[in-house]
């Protein structure tokens, strides 16, 4: 007798097309992971085996053996919660963006200080009230002068980038 399709008790299982979609899925997400540093893989507490296997992959210098050691990572990824994993990466892809934008911020208003000098000064002051204007116009003249003594910016540009970090990530 077979059984019957209508039946409650009948389960029916995947495609063979949806698990190797799965799988494939699967040992991306595994190659996400071999670019993790030893740190960050340790705060997905990661199984043991799974673990070294992506340690592993990162020595592997053989194409063939890399692809191989991936397959692997992705056999071992099929049996933990993706989800799990996949929420902790966009988590870290998130800070990694707003680090950028506070990086990018900064940058900003470092090339505006050294292009517009008081004038950004000013700006900069209404928004921080409590930065000390004498210590910046020093810092803000030793970079446009070296920017003009070496048409670029080094030594004297680092601080100012420093100090306005400093500013801005206090000021949070």
């Amino acid at each position: 007798m077979t059984p019957d399709p209508s039946d409650g008790d009948s389960v029916e299982e995947p495609s063979k097309s949806a698990r190797k979609r799965a799988a494939h899925a699967a040992q991306r997400l595994g190659e996400q992971l071999i670019g993790l540093r030893d740190s960050e893989l340790d705060a997905l507490e990661l199984p043991e085996t799974l673990a070294q296997a992506i340690r592993d992959a990162r020595r592997i210098s053989s194409r063939g053996a890399g692809a191989r050691q991936r397959q692997y990572i992705g056999k071992l990824m099929r049996e933990i919660d993706l989800e799990a994993v996949q929420r902790l990466l966009a988590a870290r892809a998130d800070a990694a963006a707003l680090q950028a934008q506070r990086f990018r911020r900064i940058e900003s208003w470092r090339e505006h200080l050294i292009e517009a000098g008081p004038t950004a000064l000013d700006e900069l002051a209404s928004l921080y009230p409590s930065l000390e204007r004498a210590r910046w116009i020093a810092w803000i003249e030793a970079a446009r002068s070296e920017r003009a003594r070496t048409q670029s910016s080094g030594a004297a540009a680092r601080v100012l980038f420093r100090e306005l970090r400093a500013l801005l990530e206090a000021q949070k």
